[in-house]
């Protein structure tokens, strides 16, 4: 291949004590020169400067030495091999090869920014100093790819000493949003103690790289732990060749390994053979014996091109900071990439600018499925070229991604209608329903994820206790025990101190009043409670006595009408005010329709006007008096406010112990008892002046002692232990204006008097806070949920939430509307009208039968022989007379008697008319 034959003077090769790797590989180059002749190179000397110490200067001495002494010799060094990998050690070489401008082909680990001795370079110097990340500093990036390509959300980071991460800690999972972790694996004895760590920091994606015996390792250690199965992902990466092996019982694991490029495997297997390139790992085996070879190449290339110029050197003592050193037009960065020697195990990439140059060698992507201890099949899924943003290549996406962790949260919850309620389906199973799992669902159609929901032990939301600890939803957050807190938690200041809140998803909630509704009292015959039954009975009494008056005046008065009947015979209305006739007029006079006919004596009349004066005010008093009655038994009120609640004291008031309520009264009361103590402790300062005392003389309390009689109202009546404690204490309540009255989340109260008809929800909320949920505290899901809050918002995907736990529950109930003004009088209290309808109904029909019975058997016309009392002997149909009234009527009756009866019936009545008597008659025609 090359065809002169160039003397290369020296070389200084220099590596770290833990990097023997890179030192067997060199030998192998050097051996390969050697006995390849077709390279053309030959080696004047070679000098070797193993780092086996952390110490600076110590290493800076040993490279100083050697350095200087090849000067004296006059045997200055054309090349530095830095296979160093990273720290201390790494840093010292840089910065010697910087200062001096000595060529340097670097292998150490870490981009641009993390060689902070070659991070500003000047672009001369960038063209002789080159570094090339090792395989062991670009498999790692592969995790990242893995990231990114199914949106992990937590990683845990497991690493043996055959990988350098030092570097990688903040750089791996730069800017992705990913909880992770990152660290070195203990050692076997540990490693269950150290992935029960990293689980109870909620790690469920593992990544593991290392030795296949550090792979074994670890996964028999999850296995010990159950931390296989759907809940969990395994990624086994690792430089080594060979199959991956564990004891675990049922796993399936992503394993990444690497395989040389296929057109370099024959190369690869004749080194090997030829030349004992068996150190493994073989990738960094053959990436340092190829970097070597490649220096050793370029600058025999510069040579023989004449593009290698005689280089100036200067010492270590003559070196002067304020004087640096700098090599112009040195291409050795362009050498390196000319040189056309085939690769061993994958082609080199060799960039502008370091950092970004490394071996483009390949990692296959296995699913490995072992049973009980057995590796059952390991199918390749894939493929991931080593780069900083290479991705990854898979047959197919779907069957990988069901092999990733699901992204289970673990909510806690507090039970509450409606937005968590707990259900079983057919087969009994607990499931959750309610505003907030369908807040979680719209959720999950954002971000994709699975849960697995508890309520909380104590079910209460969280407060803190004298001592600083937490209870509820609040600790279980704290103690890692949950992710996400789901319910409606109101933000308060003292738990944004230990977690983090989303944005609120629902309005603002404050405190409300809970009272038993008032039963208003009615009855049928409400309408004759209006007056007291003393003035019935007097008004009953004045309506017999006014017509047994009428009837008086009319009998007497010698100008009424039944004294006067010729006076008023051409009258139309004649009316003989007899006492019938006088209630009658009375009953009548009463109502719209009127009394009828007045008397015609003057006397009567004024009788008459005055009880129509009397039944005028009576009736408008009773008429006011009935609406009024009715409105004052429906606007009885005692409670309408929290002042109201707190000014009274035959209502006993409290929240349940250990709610929001209850911490904003208790306080409440303690900061008006510490503004009292303040207020007093100035008033009662010895050191005020006068004037400044006079101006604390106050004839009120500037503050005021509201709550703390409050609070002290509760206490004495005893908190409810629960919600459903507290609302059996409002149902037993007598009435609004004594009992109990349960203070608490205007939700909850709200929710109980849309679905029970006896309870109300009285009085304006305080207190308000909104409601969001909890996440612990510094978590990446905040921003997610956030984001996807949002959204909903935008879509009012929340409103239709509201609308449909709110407004169309089917637990709502339809309860019936209480009395107001506008709804008017119910029947319950009015209802005894229709009675007295139906009940003189009731009378007029027996009246009826009464009537028809007298007439038809008790009133029968009697026909009476008149000739026989008379002992006559006329004919029979001359002497009869049809006794009886209303029988001269009775058409079809009169029309079967002879002409002869109706003359003697036309006889008797002349004579009756005429004022004779007829013989034997008179006293049937007088009945």
């Amino acid at each position: 291949m090359y065809s002169s034959v160039q003397l290369i003077r020296r070389r200084v090769f220099v590596s770290d004590e833990s990097n023997p790797v890179a030192e067997k590989a060199l030998d192998v180059a050097l051996n390969y020169v050697r006995r390849t002749a077709s390279t053309g190179i030959q080696f004047d000397s070679f000098q070797r400067v193993i780092a086996n110490t952390s110490d600076a200067r110590t290493l800076l001495e040993a490279l100083c030495e050697k350095y200087d002494n090849s000067l004296k010799t006059e045997k200055p060094p054309d090349l530095v091999l830095d296979f160093t990998q990273t720290g201390v050690t790494s840093e010292t070489v840089k910065s010697f090869t910087h200062a001096l401008a000595l060529p340097t082909v670097s292998a150490s680990y870490g981009q641009e920014d993390d060689l902070r001795q070659w991070r500003f370079l000047a672009d001369d110097q960038m063209k002789y100093l080159v570094q090339v990340s090792p395989p062991a500093d670009m498999i790692p990036e592969v995790i990242r790819s893995i990231v990114l390509a199914w949106n992990i959300s937590n990683a845990g980071i497991l690493f043996d000493d055959s990988f350098v991460m030092d570097h990688k800690y903040k750089s791996l999972l730069q800017n992705v949003p990913t909880r992770h972790l990152i660290a070195a694996v203990e050692d076997v004895r540990n490693v269950k103690r150290q992935l029960t760590r990293l689980r109870e920091l909620d790690i469920v994606n593992f990544f593991v790289l290392g030795r296949l015996a550090t792979l074994k390792n670890v996964l028999d250690a999850a296995n010990a732990n159950k931390y296989f199965g759907r809940k969990f992902a395994w990624f086994a990466i690792t430089q080594d060749k060979g199959q991956l092996k564990c004891s675990a019982s049922n796993a399936t694991i992503l394993f990444l390994k690497p395989e040389p490029d296929p057109t370099s495997r024959e190369r690869l297997e004749k080194l090997r053979t030829d030349f004992s390139l068996t150190t493994e790992p073989e990738i960094a085996s053959a990436f340092y014996f190829d970097l070597a070879l490649r220096s050793f190449l370029s600058i025999k290339q510069m040579m023989d091109k004449g593009q290698w110029k005689k280089l100036n050197y200067v010492s270590c003592e003559e070196y002067q900071e304020d004087k640096p050193m700098v090599r112009r037009d040195l291409e050795l960065r362009r050498a390196l990439r000319e040189v056309q020697e085939p690769p061993s195990y994958a082609p080199m990439m060799l960039e502008e600018h370091n950092g970004h140059s490394y071996m483009e060698a390949s990692m296959r992507l296995e699913k490995v499925t072992v049973v009980n201890g057995q590796s059952v099949s390991a199918e390749v899924e894939g493929s991931w070229k080593l780069g900083l943003d290479s991705p990854l290549s898979v047959k197919d996406a779907s069957s990988i991604a069901n092999l990733t962790a699901a992204s289970v949260y673990r909510i806690v919850t507090v039970l509450q209608k409606p937005f968590v309620m707990e259900t079983r389906d057919k087969s009994g199973a607990v499931k959750y329903e309610g505003y907030c799992i369908d807040l979680l669902d719209e959720i999950r159609k954002i971000i994709v994820f699975e849960y697995e929901i508890y309520v909380a032990p104590d079910n209460k939301f969280g407060n803190m206790d004298e001592k600083g600890q937490w209870d509820g939803m609040i600790k279980e957050l704290m103690e890692k025990r949950a992710d996400i807190g789901l319910g409606s938690l109101a933000v308060m200041a003292e738990r944004e101190n230990v977690i983090d809140f989303t944005v609120p998803y629902y309005d603002l909630v404050g405190i409300s009043i809970l009272m038993k509704k008032p039963e208003t009292p009615t009855s049928l015959f409400k309408f004759l409670t209006v007056l007291e039954r003393e003035v019935w009975l007097c008004i009953l009494a004045a309506y017999f006595f006014t017509s047994f008056l009428m009837w008086v005046f009319d009998r007497w008065s010698p100008y009424s009408y039944q004294n006067n009947r010729e006076k008023y015979k051409d009258d139309e209305e004649k009316r003989e005010f007899n006492l019938k006739e006088c209630l009658w007029f009375c009953m009548t006079s009463l109502t719209p329709q009127g009394g009828g006919e007045a008397p015609k004596n003057l006397s009567g009349r004024l009788v008459a006007a005055t009880w129509w004066l009397f039944g005028f005010i009576i009736i408008a008093s009773y008429t006011a008096n009935l609406a009024a009655f009715l409105t004052v038994s429906r606007l009885d009120t005692p409670v309408e406010s929290l002042d109201d609640l707190s000014k009274q004291y035959k209502i006993q008031y409290a929240p349940y112990n250990g709610s929001a309520a209850m911490t904003y009264f208790q306080r409440m009361a303690d900061i008006e008892t510490r503004f009292y103590e303040i207020w007093k402790d100035m008033s009662l300062n010895d050191s005020l002046s006068e004037v400044e005392r006079a101006k604390l003389a106050v004839w009120d309390y500037p503050v005021g002692d509201k709550y703390t009689k409050m609070w002290q109202a509760m206490l004495d009546a005893k908190m409810p232990n629960n919600l459903e404690e507290a609302v059996a204490r409002v149902r037993l309540s007598e009435g609004t204006s004594e009992g109990f009255a349960y203070l608490g989340d205007a939700t909850d109260i709200r929710y109980l008097s849309l679905t029970n008809c006896d309870l109300q929800m009285v009085g304006e909320e305080f207190s308000r806070k909104p409601y969001a949920i909890a996440v612990q505290q510094g978590s990446p899901l905040k921003d997610q949920f956030n984001n996807a809050i949002l959204q909903l918002l935008n879509k009012r995907k929340l409103e239709k939430l509201k609308e449909r736990w709110w407004s169309t529950n089917p637990e709502i109930k339809k309860c019936d509307k209480q009395d107001d003004q506008q709804d008017g009088i119910s029947i319950q209290n009015i209802g005894g009208v229709f009675i007295v309808i139906f009940v003189g109904i009731g009378l007029a029909c027996v009246t009826l039968a009464f009537e028809y019975y007298w007439y038809k058997y008790k009133r029968n016309p009697r026909v009476t022989d008149l000739a026989g009392q008379r002992g006559g002997k006329a004919p029979r149909q001359q002497h009869l007379a049809v006794i009886g009234r209303g029988a001269s009527d009775d058409l079809s009756a009169t029309a079967k008697l002879d002409a002869a009866a109706l003359g003697a019936l036309g006889q008797a009545y002349n004579y009756r008319r005429n004022g004779n008597q007829l013989p034997g008659v008179n006293q049937a025609w007088q009945h």
